[in-house]
């Protein structure tokens, strides 16, 4: 698929039979792939994803024994167990729910130090590599149009790194939690996330209408960073009846 063609949408009824079509997609690889390789996203718009899964795991034997994942981005600033960080996030959501080993869970570190951080990120890119690259790569999309922390200006050849957030994304992760946004933080880059062999983009509610229209039918340009997507053999968007209108 080239840049500027088109990605596949589907609009379902609500947000839950959305998430209910991702966390069925995602359950048929692990068991026709017992070892895939995950890439994860947190924030508000998969926890129904991974409620599900924890349910299928309890209720269907769904085995993630050898799955092996790596989240998208981590804020800078938050050890492990902070309660806004992105390894609590998962520890509750998704981790402490299901059998997956905790040496192949892997998530970046928001307790680096700023100069070693360029390290970290490249021993990060090692670890996807060594793994055999991600076999599905779930996402949301940002009010601006960032995929992980890839803000607006993020070019396509991008890896994982450290960078400043957009006060777009600190306003709503603080309207979100009710505390001050960190400034920082280190994500995937647009390349790392391009190289999933497939990628599923979750967008729920009104507020995403607009950010999704110009994914899907916008200029691709590092303005919206989730344009970038559109140069990928294997996008599928997953809308809900409000971000779908």
């Amino acid at each position: 698929m080239s840049i500027g063609s088109k990605i596949r949408s589907r609009v379902f009824a609500d947000r839950m039979q959305a998430e209910l079509a991702l966390a069925g997609e995602i359950a048929a690889l692990v068991r026709a792939k017992p070892d895939a390789v995950l890439g994860l996203a947190t924030g508000r718009t998969p926890v129904g994803v991974y409620r599900e899964l924890v349910r299928m795991h309890g209720e269907e034997r769904l085995d993630f024994s050898q799955v092996v994942t790596f989240n998208l981005d981590e804020f800078e600033g938050l050890a492990p167990d902070h309660r806004l960080s992105f390894r609590r996030f998962m520890q509750d959501h998704l981790f402490e729910g299901v059998n997956l080993a905790p040496e192949n869970t892997h998530l970046l570190s928001g307790d680096v130090a700023s100069d070693e951080a360029p390290a970290h990120c490249a021993e990060f890119e090692e670890r996807i590599l060594a793994a055999g690259g991600i076999d599905l790569q779930v996402l949301g999309i940002g009010l601006n149009g960032h995929i992980g922390f890839n803000e607006p200006g993020s070019g396509v050849d991008s890896r994982t790194r450290r960078v400043a957030l957009h006060p777009v994304t600190r306003a709503s992760f603080e309207e979100s939690v009710g505390a001050e946004a960190p400034t920082h933080a280190l994500t995937m880059g647009v390349a790392t996330i391009l190289e999933a062999r497939a990628i599923r983009v979750l967008a729920l509610g009104a507020k995403k209408r607009a950010i999704v229209r110009r994914m899907l039918e916008g200029d691709v340009s590092s303005d919206v960073p989730a344009t970038f997507l559109r140069g990928h053999g294997d996008v599928r968007v997953l809308l809900d009846a409000e971000a779908g209108a």
